[in-house]
């Protein structure tokens, strides 16, 4: 059997070179959220009361927001150099991929169809029937708590924890480390970042080429340096 049985990703800065689809919504709309994402890295807001804030921003400013409009904020976002290939590799070899992200459903469902990868998990707003944006649903991925899907992941397919990796670019990733199984701190999104990896002593991996992440993982060199 496989020393690895399945990789868990985040998805933004990590299988997509943008920090923060809900920050492509931001950009859209000229607003920012500084102050609330400190208080939520902090701990100190939920991820509902985080989602709810930021959608409020946005209708306050513009009533009526559809669906295609929210989509159009994410255009030109790339796929993270070599995702594409370490995502087909591991599927070769018959590793189970997910996506568990506390970003925009929408895009992190594209991205997922994109790579075609076997599970993901993401955060979502609500529509009325004519796609207009309502607000934000509730949470579905607990961004201080990503291992509770880790850990559904490996009960409803049986994986063995200790051969379960997890990639992330945030402190927060840090919490899809379930007892036993592993964790990689890549492209770290900024200083918070970084130094929960170093404390936790974490492999880091700041060049933001996915292939990268193959060496700690199968202590062997990527197999194809075509993306």
């Amino acid at each position: 059997m496989s020393e690895v049985q399945a990789v868990v990703f985040d998805c933004d800065g990590v299988l997509v070179n943008c920090g923060s689809s809900w920050q492509m919504i931001h950009n859209h709309f000229g607003t920012e959220n500084y102050a609330m994402l400190e208080k939520f890295l902090n701990k100190e807001i939920t991820d509902d009361e985080f989602m709810a804030n930021d959608v409020g921003m946005w209708l306050k400013l513009q009533p009526e927001i559809h669906l295609d409009e929210i989509m159009r904020c994410f255009s030109g976002v790339k796929l993270m150099p070599g995702a594409r290939a370490v995502i087909e590799e591991l599927q070769n070899r018959g590793i189970y991929v997910a996506i568990v992200s506390s970003g925009v459903a929408r895009f992190i469902g594209t991205i997922a169809h994109m790579l075609k990868v076997d599970d993901w998990a993401a955060n979502d707003f609500s529509w009325d029937d004519e796609g207009y944006l309502l607000g934000a649903a509730p949470s579905k991925v607990n961004s201080h708590d990503k291992g509770l899907m880790v850990t559904k992941l490996a009960i409803i397919n049986g994986f063995d924890t200790t051969k379960i990796w997890s990639v992330g670019d945030s402190s927060t990733d840090l919490s899809m480390k379930i007892p036993g199984s592993h964790f990689i701190g890549f492209n770290p999104a900024r200083e918070r970042a970084k130094d929960a990896f170093i404390a936790a002593e974490v492999p880091i991996i700041e060049d933001r080429n996915l292939t990268q992440i193959w060496s700690t993982i199968f202590n062997e060199s990527f197999p194809n340096t075509i993306d």
